[in-house]
């Protein structure tokens, strides 16, 4: 026989609010905004939490939010959602689709804003049931991996307390209604480097005259794809990914530079040092081949650290969520490659930290694709134009399983 979940109680109050997290999402969906430049998201997330009774601090880290609630002795839980958008042209055709050019909620962050909003607004009405601190961290610039060292660094931590648990969770491509984890190593480390390659621009009829740079761009992406096949032991996991290759402006007109994006995904350690080798290897290997009389320059954009779930932080909260959800709606996802920069939180405070992943696409849509092994092709992922997660009943499982979360860590 199936368990059958027993929600808390608190819980009780969420049909009422679902039209207006709905109403919600839609907005935050159609006025993205990209990292640090989220000031409308953060006005209206400060406006919302002051009037759900939390003390707000706004501009914390630039542009995020910081809402508190103190309800008697007891732990300090932080929960964290990042409201930044990415530069991508929405496609998924929803009326409530972006009305900024070119900016797009493809990582699902407003939904993370609109799940937060709602546990707030939950625990504010059922203050009656438990006791202790909430910190609700709404973070910017999660994209560039530089929001969380922002508000870090910005004094987060002495403005606003150690807490004794980092609690959060992400959107997914994943069935709705389900709830993904994983203890230890969960999120990879993630390096993104900008390489730019120097050559010598000449008349495109006479590339003789020219050291090619279009060239030297060319042969260094096929060579970088060799270090994961070929450099990584089967058993470990590593992802390259050359993500912008830019260079000239005419199709006659042989250009003196290129310029690469690429990204790295590691689990950190001997692997991650490794593959950073390599890469610079091969980029100053490949521009000397072609004869270029500069050296190619290599600049770190941003670094994501490897996100660890506390093991024992994790099986209390998914405990809590199995009863809550039903256990076969929360599963062991495995290590993704995906990146997050919430567990700086956790380090620089030395709590420990159960972050999560939460479905959001049509369970039908996901089954189909799966037996027919077009799950790639078929099931838009995060960062991809037409990634669009369900409205309900994705709201109601992030909201479900944050608040759920939150009260199996705030006393009783």
């Amino acid at each position: 026989m199936t368990q059958q979940p027993t929600a808390p109680a608190v819980l009780d109050g969420l049909p009422a609010l679902l039209p207006g997290l709905a109403n919600l999402y839609r907005d935050l969906h159609a006025h993205p905004e990209l990292s640090f430049q989220e000031t409308r998201t953060a006005a209206e997330v400060a406006r919302r939490a002051r009037a759900h009774g939390y003390d707000v601090t706004e501009g914390v880290g630039r542009t995020g939010v910081v809402a508190t609630l103190d309800n008697g002795p007891g732990p300090t839980v932080l929960l964290r959602a990042d409201f930044d958008a990415l530069p991508v042209q929405e496609r998924t055709g929803l009326d409530h689709a972006s009305r900024t050019d070119g900016v797009m909620h493809a990582c699902g962050h407003d939904m993370h804003v609109t799940c937060l909003l709602g546990t707030l607004r939950l625990l504010r009405d059922a203050r009656a049931d438990w006791s202790g601190r909430i910190v609700a961290v709404f973070q910017p610039a999660e994209e560039i991996a530089q929001g969380a060292r922002a508000m870090l660094d910005d004094g987060f931590l002495d403005r606003f307390g150690r807490p004794d648990v980092v609690l959060g969770q992400h959107v997914a491509p994943l069935p709705a209604g389900t709830v993904g984890w994983h203890a230890g190593p969960s999120f990879a480390a993630a390096d993104s480097l900008q390489v730019v390659l120097h050559g010598k621009g000449a008349h495109g009829s006479r590339p003789e005259t020219a050291i090619d740079p279009v060239v030297m761009a060319a042969a260094t992406v096929l060579r970088l794809q060799t270090v994961v096949a070929r450099e990584v032991p089967g058993g470990e996991t590593a992802v390259l990914t050359v993500g912008a290759l830019q260079a000239g402006t005419k199709a006659n007109i042989i250009p003196d530079r290129a310029e690469l994006k690429l990204n790295i995904r590691t689990y950190g350690g001997a692997i991650r040092t490794r593959v950073l080798a390599a890469v610079e290897r091969i980029v100053r290997a490949e521009a000397a081949a072609s004869g270029a009389e500069r050296d190619p320059e290599i600049t770190e954009l941003d670094s994501f650290p490897v996100l660890t779930n506390d093991p024992d932080a994790t099986e209390r909260t998914m405990t809590a969520l199995r009863a809550a959800l039903g256990p076969d709606r929360v599963f062991d996802m495995g290590p993704v490659t995906g990146s997050e920069d919430v567990g700086l939180f956790a380090t620089e405070s030395g709590a420990p930290i159960c972050y999560w992943m939460f479905g959001g696409l049509d369970p039908e849509q996901v089954a189909a694709a799966h037996k027919a092994g077009t799950a790639d092709r078929d099931i838009p992922s995060n960062h991809s134009p037409f990634f669009a997660p369900l409205v309900d009943p994705t709201i109601t499982t992030g909201v479900t399983a944050l608040t759920t979360a939150a009260l199996e860590w705030l006393g009783d």
